[in-house]
């Protein structure tokens, strides 16, 4: 089915709204679609020239371009691949790692060979460089797979001229930039709306008591916010490995064991909120002096959440004024319940 006839079929049966800057974007999406449908002898050894001129789609946060990417991967061959970018450049790390234990000198052909494998196209979600190691073995590993027949459709919340903004050595990184707009099409999606904020607006975003209620209700938000499975990443601070279970589309879901029952502190927090956009927290304790050290880093938290103003949704044994009674630090809990009083409210995030 056509893109255009699944976007519509979608509006009329109420589960997207009409938006002319996503229907405007439509026909580049269907344009790659078609393309890939075509017969062609691809492979890493045997190609028919380049694959199609794939799509690079930018725009604010909340527009519906992963809602977009995640319509074209569904609509398109088994020969797509969709996958979020950090876990992608997790994998690279990866392949790189054993291709150097087995004595390879040039570690990206391996790697892009091994991406390249039984696929048409690659489709990006949130595409950002922010590190120039990544920025150069991106670079070497898009112009791998170009040169494979593989296609690329990316989805990023900046212009490629803005990759990397004022990096560390960024002349080394405009090759790359010239390479993206040169082998994709630029789009902006340009839409007034943020469906994301939208769509807490209104929504009870804290869940107390623990139980099944409270779990459904997260895994509902989970569904309606990140629209899918999430994927496993590991966030490096400071040589530690922050672990996220679960992310998509820039909504992270983790339980409080997971993030506040082991040692990390401010930093590592720092990092996390700004990676993603909304951090779904399961399964907030009672605390007390039995665990001090767990409520002292969930203090941290907080107040990393709070300062960076991105979405917070959690579940949780008791409501914020009844999480912290007794236990060193509790009378200075109160600022702590305060803030997640106050990101309960319809507005929070939005100014």
């Amino acid at each position: 089915m056509d893109l255009f006839t699944t976007y519509f079929d979608a509006v009329s049966a109420g589960d997207l709204q009409a938006d002319g800057a996503q229907e405007s974007v439509l026909p580049e999406l269907e344009r790659v679609r078609m393309a890939l449908t075509a017969p062609t002898t691809r492979g890493w050894f045997r190609k028919a020239g380049p694959g199609p001129k794939g799509l690079y789609l930018w725009g604010g946060v909340g527009r519906g371009k992963s809602m977009l990417m995640d319509m074209f991967a569904r609509s398109s061959s088994k020969t797509v691949r969709r996958v979020h970018f950090h876990a992608f450049m997790q994998e690279v790390h990866a392949g790189i790692a054993r291709a150097k234990s087995q004595g390879i000198q040039d570690t990206i052909q391996p790697v892009a060979q091994e991406m390249a494998e039984g696929i048409s196209c690659l489709a990006f979600d949130e595409i950002q460089i922010t590190d120039i190691t990544d920025a150069m073995l991106v670079g070497r590993l898009f112009e791998a797979l170009f040169a494979a027949g593989v296609a690329i459709v990316a989805t990023s919340n900046r212009h490629p001229n803005d990759l990397y903004k004022d990096g560390l050595n960024r002349q080394l990184f405009l090759p790359f930039i010239a390479l993206l707009q040169e082998r994709m099409v630029v789009t902006e999606l340009a839409s007034p709306t943020d469906y994301r904020q939208n769509r807490m607006s209104g929504q009870e975003i804290y869940f107390s008591p623990l139980g099944v209620v409270a779990t459904t209700a997260m895994d509902n938000i989970w569904l309606e916010l990140a629209g899918g499975p999430g994927q496993s990443f590991s966030l490096e601070v400071k040589s530690r490995q922050v672990q996220i279970p679960n992310l998509r589309n820039g909504i992270a879901r983790i339980s409080f064991c997971e993030l506040c029952g082991q040692p990390l502190g401010a930093a590592d927090y720092l990092a996390l909120t700004q990676e993603v956009k909304v951090l779904m927290l399961d399964d907030i304790p009672v605390l007390s002096r039995n665990n001090s050290s767990e409520a002292k880093r969930f203090v941290t938290l907080i107040d990393a959440v709070y300062e960076a103003q991105i979405g917070f949704i959690a579940s949780a044994a008791a409501a914020p004024e009844q999480l912290y009674l007794e236990g060193i630090g509790s009378f200075e809990f109160e600022r702590t319940a305060s803030r997640l009083r106050e990101m309960r409210a319809n507005d929070w995030g939005q100014s």
